[in-house]
């Protein structure tokens, strides 16, 4: 059977750009480092839990789960894309990590184990489902009574120089691709943290929390390495892909964003500012 969520499994599994997070691997979890640390705050988990980490990625927020619930816990890592399950598979057996299993699934229908989860986290995870509500429903049947769920997505574009910088410098190059509705899967879906809530309450959830927190994002060797990250991955990169920009076309984007990011310098320090959206909810029923 198709998946509900076939694009995403496509893109995320099989193309060129969603390849590129595992290229990138070392440098993405350095720069959005900030955002696994406040999911697993705000998360609480502590030793013994089992934890179901959704659109696991690479591994590194199921890693650090890990050692969180220590080995008497354990974490179901689920991920829609086979090439991410295999390098989190690649890096538990290099950490010597015993506790971790890994799902290769489209968790908005995937049929878990019902009530066998005390927590759900997820990185930037959940933005990519083609119905949210149903999701939410069947990511919560996963979890106990009172089992909370906590996940970040990325608030406004407007918020989020990340992104919005890079966008900005390729569209100028390149032209305005074919506009696409705001609430449609893909990174930025869950800038809204009203409609996001209106679709947790609709799910069930109970003791529904939102929030939306400013961080600072690491750079990746100063500005032009950060400017060379964000211009291969996220919104610049399917405008470039969508025009067939030439290797000239990328330079001269990074070069604008990385002019664009000096800005943000403070002495040998530069963060790049963020707002994440932060949800928390419990399953009540």
């Amino acid at each position: 059977m198709q998946s509900a969520n076939y694009e995403q499994a496509e893109f995320w599994g099989k193309s060129e750009n969603g390849a590129k997070w595992l290229t990138y691997e070392d440098q993405l979890d350095h720069a959005l480092a900030p955002v696994l640390d406040l999911v697993l705050d705000r998360a609480g988990l502590s030793g013994g839990q089992s934890v179901l980490d959704i659109g696991c990625g690479t591994g590194v927020s199921t890693l650090s789960a890990a050692g969180q619930v220590g080995a008497e816990g354990r974490i179901l890592a689920v991920d829609i894309s086979q090439p991410f399950l295999d390098r989190a598979a690649a890096r538990s057996a290099e950490a010597g990590q015993s506790n971790i299993s890994f799902q290769h699934a489209d968790a908005q229908t995937f049929e878990f184990p019902p009530a066998q989860m005390d927590a759900t986290i997820s990185r930037f995870g959940v933005m990519f489902f083609s119905d949210s509500v149903a999701a939410f429903v069947n990511i919560a049947k996963a979890l106990r009574l009172g089992g909370q769920m906590t996940f970040a997505a990325w608030g406004p574009l407007a918020d989020n120089p990340w992104f919005r910088v890079p966008h900005v410098a390729a569209v100028s190059r390149l032209g305005q691709p074919p506009r696409v509705d705001r609430y449609a899967p893909g990174p930025l879906a869950f800038h809204d943290i009203d409609h996001v809530t209106g679709m947790m309450a609709k799910a069930g959830l109970s003791d529904i929390q939102a929030e939306a927190v400013p961080v600072g994002l690491a750079s990746v060797d100063g500005a032009d390495g950060t400017a060379t990250l964000c211009t291969r991955v996220g919104p610049a990169a399917r405008v470039i892909d969508h025009f067939e920009g030439d290797e000239q076309d990328v330079q001269a984007i990074q070069s604008t964003v990385a002019e664009e990011f000096r800005q943000f310098q403070t002495g040998a320090d530069l963060y790049i500012p963020a707002v994440i959206n932060l949800f928390q909810a419990r399953r009540s029923e």
